[in-house]
């Protein structure tokens, strides 16, 4: 994924700081991001979803509303009817680019958002919101022990999250006129409802009155035990994977082709959580993947480790070549399934008598069938002529070479 740091003028004239995750391959779609109230562009479940998206051939647009994160603007000015017009400029951005957004994605009040910009923009073809209030007014009580301050005063300085913000009386009044039932039922965009059941900050009944106020086609998947910022990496893992799926059926997209330079063949890793140790693992254009070590190493347990990859092109292998041979003779190999563990052992227990460690890796095979036992013996001296066995038992050679900057 590449991203592109940029500027676009906001609401009232406000520069309004952006990323533009691009997709690696062809560019197929542009998804637009609103993050939640008093958030900014780089919560982790924007950046999960911009990962997976772009990886499906999808650029997205997140940016920070205005007087809040990197862009302009007093907070204080700001109301929900003006972050509705932040989101038509970032549409007008991405269409000055020839990118105009077919997807839009918002969260908690950004998903209020995009459901009202929705019905006002052209040629969206998809809306996400991820535990979105039914009506904007509910963000209230985010700041309840000041709406007399708010109201009598015109503005009040309220604690949100740790962080200090200006309230103004023109963002309660803004909330409390907008309804947006009309909007849900006229939008003309397939809708996908998520939300967790245990959202203590906007309850699951917001769901439900958004997807009765929304025609067909929609969806409504939960997002179980997360919590309202969906804070964990594993619940916005499942967001993201989620989304990205459901996109290509309404964007209607044709699988992306692999990047320039990374024909059949190529295995690409590349960091899916530069904090972290996940991996994106993508094998020609087609097949994809995720890497990762234990918790108890410091990674996050998505995937497996590069030994379990490794560990598995042994089984898969092994399997195969056994199920071949007894394809060709006929016999009745009814499953086969091969178990492997890897370790390293001091080389002298293994019978070279170095004191170096070598790398071990036990492989049980398990053949079901009515196979007699020379059947049997000869299959497991077949798990031998496997080609990655054959590879991990020769002397190996590994070319590396650093690629130029702009490969």
């Amino acid at each position: 994924m590449q991203s592109e740091h940029i500027t676009f003028t906001g609401n009232g004239g406000a520069t309004l700081a952006a990323r533009l995750d691009l997709p690696d391959g062809p560019h197929l779609a542009t998804a637009l991001f609103a993050h939640c109230f008093t958030c900014s562009k780089d919560i982790l479940p924007a950046r999960r979803i911009a990962a997976r998206l772009t990886g499906a051939g999808i650029a997205v647009l997140r940016f920070d509303f205005t007087g809040l994160g990197h862009s302009g603007g007093e907070f204080e000015n700001t109301t929900f009817t003006s972050n509705v017009q932040d989101l038509l400029a970032a549409c007008a951005y991405l269409s000055g680019r020839d990118m105009a957004p077919s997807l839009l994605i918002g969260h908690s009040l950004g998903g209020a958002a995009v459901l009202k910009a929705g019905a006002q923009m052209d040629n969206i073809k998809g809306v996400v919101t991820l535990g979105a209030p039914y009506a904007p007014d509910h963000v209230k009580h985010n700041f309840a022990d000041h709406l007399e301050d708010i109201m009598r005063d015109g503005a009040a300085d309220v604690d949100l999250g740790g962080r200090p913000f200006r309230i103004g009386k023109d963002f309660l009044d803004d909330i409390n006129a907008i309804k947006l039932q009309p909007a849900i039922h006229h939008l003309n965009a397939a809708l996908l409802v998520m939300h967790a059941p245990r959202d203590i900050v906007v309850g699951i009944e917001n769901a439900q009155e958004i997807f009765t106020a929304a025609r067909h086609p929609k969806s409504f998947v939960t997002l179980d035990n997360a919590d309202h910022l969906i804070s964990r990496a594993e619940d916005a893992e499942y967001a993201a994977d989620v989304i990205a799926a459901w996109a290509r059926h309404y964007l209607d997209l044709t699988p992306p082709a692999p990047p320039p330079g990374a024909p059949e063949g190529i295995v690409r890793v590349r960091e899916a959580d530069p904090g972290g140790f996940l991996q994106d693992v993508t094998s020609g254009p087609l097949h994809h993947t995720l890497a990762d070590e234990p918790v108890a190493y410091g990674g996050t347990n998505r995937g497996m480790s590069p030994y379990g990859f490794l560990s598995a092109g042994l089984g898969a292998c092994t399997s195969m070549t056994i199920r071949m041979y007894a394809r060709r003779k006929g016999w009745p190999l009814t499953g086969v399934r091969v178990d492997v563990t890897h370790d390293k052992v001091h080389a002298q227990d293994a019978g070279t008598g170095s004191a170096q460690k070598i790398d071990t890796f036990h492989r049980t095979v398990f053949l079901d069938g009515d196979l007699d036992d020379t059947q049997r013996m000869r299959l497991l001296e077949i798990a031998d002529k496997c080609p990655v066995h054959k590879t991990l038992m020769h002397t190996n050679r590994i070319e590396t070479s650093l690629a130029l900057v702009g490969d």
